[in-house]
Formats: structure tokens, C-alpha cells, sequence
């Protein structure tokens, strides 16, 4: 082929993908996703990402409610230990490959043996999954499982092509769902491209052809895209900016009240790092606590958005505890706290997410805590970084977040049971885990309640994170977006939505 027409067929080729880009539904991100395969992932951004590229057995109504996906039934034995589906016919895979039993095998086998998969303790019951026709699939469990059909609401549930996870393959290189979009290209801590996968057994619903998720951290630079016309909506607008959006008639403001939380996690027993004051000593822990001030962090950080947490359950949960009161700022209490630890001026480092607003925290609960003698060093990191330093045992402390989960369990478990895959504090304590498990068991809220209280008590005091607010989430439209529903899942689901020209 002549060199002339090389360069014709790659600018054809690049205008084409041009013109698509531009022409895309434009999410902006307040980070960039980790790695795009639902085993191993952990941020919430990559979780809206998925939420159009890879469906799920069951999803969820705005009101909490179970509903079919590419499961159409579902049905318990009688002692809750095997929850068998009737899964729906004519769906297929991004590749063309047929959905159907066998695939649901294979994605639940992978999720609890894969060695890295973040999945492996929230399904930590599953015993085997059995095929018993085409269309119909079991899972058999060790013992009933009360969050599980919340836990096949999300990441656990999402269906992947078992041939592009077969053996020798990166998934998430090229991931290969069943959802209405499928994957174009990825360009790292730019952009992530899908396009309307046209075989989808529900593609009439999503009238928007393609969408494309770019990451944004300054909080700033991500709405004046907005307005500029460069971004259609953003997840999560800065607290400071709720007043003048409001404001805005050209843009469209669709609050909704979360199920998680912001959260402060020590390195309590992950490596070296843990040896600091703060990691080894739970009344320097409980000094911070008193030191950092949560309703200051609401007006100051929040705009008045960021409800104080003193626990991982949200005040819309029949397991939020009147117990557990959130903890007033007392600086006599911090200081005579840090005296009877004998380090009346302990250092560490605090990490966060990179952002406008993740470093406005950072800073206010650096200034607060100052003031009862703690000297706190900040560290700002790209977020996917974060998470793998954390796993790592590299961390001191860290800001994050959680997006919160329908079932309580998913709030707590993975975060501080001794075999929780998002344990990076390293926490355990047996008898916390006893009163986990044992709500696990439980369908009653009655009876699984003081499960929670229980554990609760205990990490109350050891204090291996500690919340700090609830979780909003403040989502921001062009005015010409019509048909967004928020969740309080915090997912953006793209069905029925379309742009107006």
C-alpha cells in the first residue's frame, strides 16, 4: 500500500473516532477508574463505568427494591442455603457469545478463586454453583447468606464473557460484558469510550449512542466543562459549588441522600508502617477522634452537604444505632488522651485522593488536628494509586470513601472481618468477625441488629477507621439531558436518558 494512502485511511480513520468522541454522552469522573474488570476493581467511578458496560444478575430500584436484570426470577430453598435464577434468554456478550448458565458458573467460580479478586469475601459462603438446564443456574451455599442476593446486585453479579477472561487473557485489556454498551478504547487518566452495543436485549431503552467517561480531579476545571458545553454531567460537584449551580438556569442540580460514608482508615497491622503511634496505639486513634471535628467538616468542607457519621450504616438504615452517638471535638480529651499514650505529639502521614476537594479535607483535618498536638503530614495520590499502596501496607492513614452498599453487610464486612478483601488496616478481632458472620446468617433485622451493635461496640473503641460523614451525591446536568433518575447507589444508569439538540 502507497504511503499517500496510509495516511488517508488513518486520517479517515482518526476523523471517524473523532467525530464519535465528540459526538458521545460525556460523563465527567472525580478520578479515573482502576482496572476495568469487576473481580479486581475497587473504585466507585469504575462502578458507573460498569454500570453500562456489564449487567447484572439482579439490580436495584431508587427505592432499594430487587429487580431482574439478566436474571427474570429468583427463588430460595427452604433452609437459604441454594438460591436458584431463571435467567433471561437471547442475551449475548459483547463478542457475540451466548449468556446462559454455564457463564454464571464460570463468572461466580472466577469471582471466589481468582487470586486477586476483591470479590472472594463477599462471597465467601458460596460453596459450588450448579447448571440445571441452559436457563437455570444454583448457587449452593455453605450456610445462608443473608446479603447475598444485595452482593449480586453489583460487582459480584456483574456477568462477564468467560472467553475474554479464559486462561492467558487480560480482561480488563479488553473487557467483554453483556450490558448496553460495549468497550471502544481506553487512554489512561483521559478518557474510557464505549459505544451502543446494537445486540442488546433491551437497546431500545438507551437512546444514546455512545458515552464517554473522562476524568476530571479539579474539582473546578470539571464544572466549567460542564458549563462550557465540553461535559452533557459530572458525579459528585464540589460542596462550595452548590450554591451557584443552584442558580444556574442553564444546568439541571439532582441531589440524592447515599447509602456510604467518608472515612478515615489506619495501618493498625499491615507491615511496618503500622508501628507508628497512630497504627499501634488505639488512644492516639481515639485523640485523632476527638481532635477532628465532624460537623466543622460538614460547614467547612460540606457546604453544609456532608451529614456527620459516627458509624457505616446511613440514618435512612433500620441498623443505624442509637448506641453509637456521633463524637464531639474535645481538645482536652485528644491532649490528655495523647499524654496517657506518652506521645503528646505524634506524626504521620495522611494520604488522599488527588482533587480540589479531597485536599480542602485533608487540610481542615490537618489545621484541627494540630491544635490538639498531632503534626500531620499530607500526601496527595492519584486515587487507583492510593488503593494499590494501601493494599501494599504503604499508608499511615488515608481519606477515602465508601459508595455504600443496599445490604449492611456491605458496608462493614469486607473493611474490617480478619479475611475482608478491603482490609488494608489489617484489622482483626475474633470476636468482631463472630458477630459479623453471625448476621450474615440472619434475614430479621430484629435479630441481626444487635449483631451489628456488637461488633460496633468493639470497633468503637480500636477505632481502625473512623467515619467522618455521609455520603451525598450531587450530580450536575446540562439542562438539555432529559430522563436522569438518581440512585442512591450513586450509579448513573443511562436508560431513558437522551439529549435534547
Amino acid at each position: 500500500m502507497k504511503t499517500s494512502m496510509k495516511l488517508a485511511l488513518f486520517a479517515t480513520a482518526l476523523l471517524t473516532s473523532t467525530s464519535a468522541y465528540a459526538q458521545a454522552f460525556r460523563i465527567g469522573l472525580a478520578e479515573d477508574p482502576d482496572v476495568l474488570d469487576p473481580d479486581r476493581a475497587r473504585t466507585y467511578v469504575g462502578r458507573i463505568v460498569f454500570t453500562s458496560l456489564c449487567d447484572k444478575l439482579v439490580d436495584i430500584t431508587p427505592k432499594l427494591d430487587f429487580v431482574p436484570q439478566l436474571a427474570t426470577e429468583w427463588s430460595w430453598n427452604d433452609d437459604k442455603t441454594a438460591l436458584t435464577f431463571k435467567l433471561r434468554d437471547g442475551v449475548t456478550f459483547h463478542d457475540g457469545t451466548t449468556f446462559d448458565a454455564e457463564a454464571v458458573k464460570a463468572n461466580i467460580e472466577r469471582s471466589t478463586t481468582l487470586s486477586d479478586s476483591n470479590r472472594k469475601s463477599e462471597l465467601n459462603a458460596v460453596e459450588s454453583v450448579t447448571v440445571d438446564d441452559p436457563l437455570t443456574v444454583t448457587i449452593n451455599l455453605k450456610h445462608p447468606d443473608a446479603p447475598l442476593l444485595a452482593t449480586l446486585s453489583d460487582r459480584a453479579g456483574m456477568m462477564m464473557s468467560p472467553q475474554a477472561f479464559a486462561e492467558g487473557k487480560e480482561f480488563s485489556q479488553a473487557p467483554v460484558c453483556s450490558g448496553p454498551y460495549e468497550f471502544v478504547r481506553r487512554v489512561q487518566n483521559d478518557r474510557i469510550e464505549l459505544k451502543k452495543y446494537e445486540n442488546y436485549w433491551n437497546a431500545a431503552e438507551y437512546p444514546i449512542e455512545a458515552v464517554t467517561f473522562q476524568p476530571i480531579t479539579d474539582a473546578t476545571v470539571k464544572l466549567a466543562n460542564l458549563r462550557a458545553g465540553d461535559l452533557d454531567m459530572l458525579e459528585r460537584l464540589a460542596p462550595s459549588d452548590v450554591p451557584s449551580v443552584k442558580d444556574d438556569t442553564s444546568l439541571q442540580f439532582v441531589p440524592v441522600t447515599g447509602l456510604g460514608y467518608g472515612s478515615i482508615r489506619f495501618n493498625v497491622n499491615n507491615g511496618d508502617r503500622a508501628k507508628q503511634p497512630i497504627g499501634a496505639d488505639k488512644r492516639v486513634r481515639q485523640a485523632f477522634q476527638y481532635a477532628v471535628g465532624r460537623d466543622i467538616i460538614d460547614q467547612v468542607a460540606g457546604n453544609g452537604i456532608f451529614p456527620p457519621a459516627q458509624q457505616p450504616f446511613p440514618p435512612s438504615s433500620p441498623f443505624l444505632s442509637d448506641k453509637f452517638p456521633v463524637t464531639e471535638r474535645n481538645l482536652d480529651k485528644a491532649k490528655e488522651l495523647l499524654k496517657e499514650a506518652g506521645v503528646e505529639n505524634p506524626s504521620f502521614e495522611l494520604v488522599f485522593g488527588t482533587g480540589s476537594a479531597n485536599q480542602q479535607l485533608a487540610e481542615l483535618i490537618q489545621a484541627m488536628a494540630a491544635e490538639a498536638g498531632f503534626q500531620i503530614n499530607l500526601r496527595a495520590t492519584e486515587f487507583a494509586a492510593m488503593q494499590q499502596e494501601m493494599e501494599q501496607g504503604n499508608f499511615d492513614a488515608a481519606i477515602i470513601n465508601w459508595s455504600g452498599r443496599v445490604d449492611p453487610d456491605g458496608n462493614i464486612y469486607t473493611f474490617v472481618a480478619c479475611d475482608g478483601n478491603l482490609n488494608d488496616s489489617k484489622y482483626c478481632n475474633e470476636e468482631v468477625d463472630k458477630n459479623l458472620n453471625a448476621a450474615r446468617l440472619e434475614t430479621d433485622v430484629a435479630t441481626r441488629k444487635p449483631l451489628y451493635d456488637a461488633a460496633q461496640a468493639i470497633l468503637q473503641e480500636d477505632l481502625p477507621l473512623m467515619y467522618t460523614y455521609y455520603q451525598p451525591w450531587p450530580f450536575v446536568l446540562a439542562t438539555n439531558v432529559k430522563g436522569f433518575e438518581p440512585y442512591p447507589d450513586g450509579m448513573i444508569r443511562l436508560k431513558g436518558m437522551s439529549v435534547e439538540k
